[in-house]
């Protein structure tokens, strides 16, 4: 039965307030109007208006000239405290700002930006986000008079895709306590989930394939010898330099040696969806290519990118690695 009256609430808001269509946020700035802030008695409340209608009978039965000044002194506190608690909150104006891409099991955050264009300070305004399954954590925030105060919101992700951020509830109990002051708010914001890294313990070396090429650029050849310097997850054992390796003191270093060549065939690094194995979990070949092109920024070897309708030539840099990791979030995931 509660469970019910919740959701016909929640259904009378995204009609009558937000106006929301097709699940999406209220786009660009929104203002608190009078209709949309909602102000009750907090439980402190309560007992202050028990204790008024006990003092005004003691006063009525005795008589009492100062009883009745003192519970019609403190009535009019608690009128003034109604006013101060509404003004607090109504008239806001909220914008929801960026919210940066991040890896699945990370917090997405979500920037917010309250605006205040009257003359008196809003104090000790409460936010956060509202839902089931989502921890009850607020955060408070001032907002002087004609000014603008910043606040950022942290959601837990669980899943590759968008995110988007869940209706947040601004509530105050500002001045004195008594009354309780709140609304709602959907933003139009949402962050981009990239999938979930795979353990670099259990990811393969990076796929490098020989490829012919004539202006022997690439990350390695092996026509002209260039020296030798440490191995590297991803070369091959071919190129183990084993005369010095065979002269290191294997107590005081114990490592890998590789020769290093210039010009010819060169070594391609293709990051390809379809080279993957077969009986491999989608979600496992999103996680492993995520790994694969984490570590080839790492070592700044330039790669190739290949997922469905999504190719991209080999390339390095920032720009080519959102790229990658956009369209790795996105596959087979409904805008």
């Amino acid at each position: 039965m509660l469970t019910s009256l919740r959701k016909r609430f929640r259904d009378w808001l995204d009609r009558s307030l937000f106006q929301l269509q097709d699940g999406k946020g209220e786009a660009g700035e929104v203002l608190l109007t009078q209709r949309r802030v909602f102000i009750v008695p907090s439980r402190p409340g309560l007992a202050f208006a028990v204790m008024l209608v006990v003092l005004f009978l003691c006063s009525v039965n005795y008589n009492l000239s100062l009883g009745f000044g003192l519970t019609f002194l403190l009535a009019a506190c608690a009128v003034i405290d109604m006013h101060l608690t509404f003004r607090n909150l109504a008239y806001l104006y909220l914008t929801p700002g960026k919210a940066a891409a991040v890896f699945a099991g990370e917090d997405a955050l979500f920037e917010l930006h309250l605006t205040n264009r009257r003359k008196h300070a809003r104090y000790a305004i409460l936010l956060g986000f509202i839902g089931r399954g989502l921890p009850a954590i607020e955060r408070a925030m001032d907002v002087p008079a004609h000014s603008t105060s910043h606040l950022t919101l942290a959601l837990t992700t669980t899943h590759r895709g968008w995110q988007a951020a869940p209706r947040i509830r601004l509530r105050t109990r500002f001045p004195l306590g008594l009354l309780r002051a709140w609304s709602y708010w959907q933003p139009d914001s949402r962050a981009l989930v990239y999938p979930q890294p795979e353990a670099s313990a259990s990811t393969p070396p990076l796929p490098l394939a020989p490829i012919e090429r004539s202006d022997g650029n690439g990350a390695a050849g092996h026509q002209d010898f260039a020296g030798v310097r440490t191995y590297q997850s991803g070369d091959s054992l071919k190129h183990l330099a084993w005369r010095q390796i065979a002269r290191l003191d294997t107590d005081v270093d114990a490592r890998l040696i590789t020769k290093q060549f210039e010009g010819g065939a060169v070594s391609d690094l293709a990051i390809d969806f379809a080279a993957l194995p077969y009986d491999m979990a989608l979600e496992d070949k999103l996680s492993r290519m995520t790994r694969w092109i984490l570590e080839a920024e790492a070592r700044q070897l330039p790669y190739a990118f290949r997922l469905g309708d999504s190719v991209y030539a080999a390339a390095l840099g920032p720009a080519h690695q959102r790229a990658c990791l956009r369209a790795l979030a996105l596959y087979q995931v409904e805008p």
